[in-house]
């Protein structure tokens, strides 16, 4: 008899889990770019996951949702913080910072961290229905 940790059971909740770890790393970067909006040639900061994620689920293009989180890497799928050097900067000093639009970036990603955690309940409360 295989152990429930064996099965398929947490695929959602391992992607979910790792979903979350980009989310807590760009709350980081976003609250490092806020706090040095006023440094001279200070670049902003950003995390690719979803780009990362995105290329892990077509990678099994024909296959159902269950399927393709099955085959996610979990290895693979990894959230990474880089410099953006690209934005342009506005100010004479080399900063690109933008503390208004750096505000509506922690907003927006404030608000996916509480559905991921909302999706991890679920996924938990959907097994504890199952073992019931």
């Amino acid at each position: 008899m295989s152990s429930l940790i064996d099965t398929n059971v947490f695929d959602y909740v391992n992607v979910l889990d790792k979903a979350l770890d980009a989310s807590a790393l760009r709350h980081e970067a976003i609250s490092n770019n806020i706090a040095n909006a006023d440094t001279p040639n200070y670049k902003r900061q950003d995390v690719n996951f979803e780009t990362q994620l995105a290329k892990a689920l077509r990678h099994s293009r024909y296959k159902s949702m269950d399927a393709k989180v099955a085959d996610v890497k979990m290895n693979r799928l990894k959230p990474i913080a880089y410099t953006d050097y690209a934005s342009f900067s506005y100010r004479l000093d080399g900063n690109n910072v933008d503390p208004d639009t750096e505000g509506v970036y922690l907003a927006k990603n404030q608000v996916v961290y509480q559905g991921l955690e909302q999706s991890v309940a679920q996924e938990f409360k959907n097994l504890q229905a199952v073992l019931k």
